[in-house]
């Protein structure tokens, strides 16, 4: 942990120095070498000063501690559960590619752009989201900033299901007798463990619970654990997919993954889809990474970051995907030589509700056929791909810990409350598949929905004015943000978001005569979902303003930079200073 320079205030401005010198993040504020409480400093009577330290966010200990903790939050079982299981869902009988384009493009014209947007709103404020919108937007809103923090939060809600899966398969890997060979076998464990009624939950709540611990330790001891931890994943990743590129007719399901079906570009869903799967894979629109810029220096190297990551966390969707299909169309062909591509895209469309069982079924079959170290391998993908799923899950926590504490609250008080929050509610999608992937479409939708909202931060504030001010920070050494990153924020994303979430309702509606029922998968489910989060934050809005008022989020506001007060502009380079300086 860096030291934190020195700030003199005279004695008229000493209370203000008292409501910075707060405990955040679990590390206490010191006013000298010894000293502990402001009320230990003694105030100079002839220079009318007090010297103190100044009450900050900690920071990580370094850029790559930064970097990896950034891949940690979006690298995990987004790529290498969630993804195969999207790409199958939209592909077509002829082959995948039209998804993976809509994906890329989308990468390109929606997730970069956010997340760029969330660092450099991170960096200026210091503040978690709501705060951050009632710096730029005023106090009405402060829901828009709840918008993204509750839909994170009930995102972080069934999280911990898949990642209690992988728990549940990593004691498997181990206490097997032998690896299942075939799709049946692999499929049988799968269905053995989803029909428990007790099994799924306990892992849940011990997979919150292994992420509460890290919280509670604090920024080091999440970065401590991602530098482990997220590297060796990438290995092994790396690994299999290389491996399943040797297996005999792995060519087959690489063609067809490879293999456009053109008609399927002009499908809506195919296009939310890619946009939903983007948001979750990259981080954008979740305010993970903005969260996490709360605590970077000035001069960290946010706009590089926000393209090495997010290309870096897709390709490793991609060999995920690759080795997938790879293994699932080489076994498929070796025990059935007579099937076609439609059919086992049929199966594996089918392996769970929404493909939900597609990784879980196929990867201990991939490791079977390694040999030897087979379950060694089968093991440590588990145990890596278990602790990638908490890295993201510490991030999606945070979000709403981060958000507690601006409201005065403990950081120990905060992460009990989020973790009570996020077994009590994820319990739902332990009991029931299709109860969890109702939830991962209406709050992986929602992602693309809380870009627009991000959007409107530069858009009200002056997209050239923000680009100015926030982004291009004068004495920063990082990438000049272009002039053309303009237009696509300010006009590009919000089109894209709002033509896709119309398309998707219209096509919904003419395409499904039951689109009216509240089934799991309707979009009147979602749609009615989220109309009664945004009345019941309207209403918590408005309740916190009259109540409040001009004081709302008053101490969490002196965090940071306040845009339309250039004195509290953050100058120093190795500034993790909060406050006037």
């Amino acid at each position: 942990m860096k030291d934190k320079p020195y700030a003199k205030f005279s004695s008229d401005e000493k209370a203000t120095v008292i409501s910075l010198a707060l405990e955040d993040f679990n590390v206490p504020c010191q006013l000298s070498e010894k000293a502990n409480h402001v009320s230990e400093c003694n105030l100079s009577s002839a220079s009318n000063e007090v010297q103190v330290r100044i009450g900050t966010r900690s920071t990580f200990d370094s850029n790559l501690g930064l970097v990896i903790s950034c891949l940690g939050s979006a690298v995990g079982t987004g790529n290498i559960w969630r993804f195969p299981r999207i790409l199958a869902s939209n592909s077509s009988s002829k082959g995948s590619l039209a998804f993976y384009i809509a994906w890329i493009i989308l990468l390109f014209c929606w997730s970069i752009p956010v997340i760029l947007l969330e660092y450099v709103l991170g960096r200026f404020t210091r503040n978690s989201v709501p705060v951050a919108f009632t710096k730029f937007l005023g106090k009405y809103s402060v829901w828009i900033g709840g918008w993204l923090v509750t839909s994170v939060f009930f995102l972080s809600c069934y999280y911990p299901v898949i990642i209690g899966w992988c728990f549940y398969y990593l004691y498997k890997s181990i206490a097997l007798k032998e690896l299942p060979t075939t799709e049946e076998a692999g499929e049988a464990i799968f269905n053995e463990f989803t029909g428990n009624s007790y099994l799924p939950v306990i892992v849940q709540i011990v997979a919150v619970l292994v992420t509460g611990v890290f919280l509670f330790g604090g920024i080091r001891w999440i970065e401590r654990a991602n530098m482990i931890l997220v590297p060796l994943l990438l290995c092994i990743v790396i690994f299999t997919f290389g491996w399943s590129l040797t297996r005999e007719y792995a060519e087959v399901g690489i063609a067809f993954l490879l293999t456009p079906s053109w008609n399927s570009l002009a499908d809506s869903s195919l296009w939310i889809a890619a946009a939903s799967q983007n948001a979750f894979d990259t981080g954008a629109g979740m305010a993970l990474l903005m969260t996490y810029a709360i605590y970077v220096s000035r001069d960290a190297q946010i706009v590089k970051y926000s393209m090495f990551i997010p290309i870096t966390n897709n390709l490793v969707s991609i060999y995920a995907s690759f080795t997938l299909f790879s293994t699932v169309f080489s076994t498929m062909v070796m025990d059935n030589p007579t099937l076609t591509r439609s059919a086992i895209v049929k199966i594996i469309q089918t392996t769970g509700p929404g493909s939900t069982g597609l990784t879980f079924t196929w990867i201990p079959v991939l490791f079977s056929k390694v040999g030897i170290f087979g379950r060694v391998l089968c093991s440590l993908f588990f145990l890596c791909l278990s602790f990638a799923g908490i890295s993201s899950l510490i991030a999606e926590v945070q979000v709403y810990i981060v958000t507690i504490k601006d409201f005065g609250v403990s950081h120990k008080i905060a992460v009990a409350i989020s973790v009570a929050g996020c077994v009590c509610v994820g319990v739902p999608s332990a009991i029931s598949l299709q109860f969890l992937e109702n939830q991962d479409n209406t709050w992986g939708y929602a992602l693309i929905i809380s870009g627009l909202l991000l959007t409107l931060i530069p858009i009200f504030y002056g997209p050239l004015r923000f680009r100015r001010i926030v982004v291009n920070i004068p004495e920063s050494t990082d990438w000049r943000v272009p002039l053309f990153w303009v237009p696509i924020i300010a006009f590009l994303v919000p089109l894209q978001t709002i033509t896709l979430i119309g398309w998707w309702i219209y096509n919904s509606i003419t395409t499904d005569e039951n689109w009216y029922r509240l089934t799991f998968t309707s979009v009147t489910s979602t749609l009615v979902e989220w109309s009664i989060l945004i009345v019941v934050l309207l209403v918590a809005n408005l309740v916190a303003v009259r109540v409040r008022g001009d004081r709302l989020f008053e101490k969490a506001r002196q965090y940071g930079s306040d845009p339309y007060d250039p004195s509290t502009y953050e100058r120093n380079t190795d500034a993790d200073l909060v406050g006037p300086e």
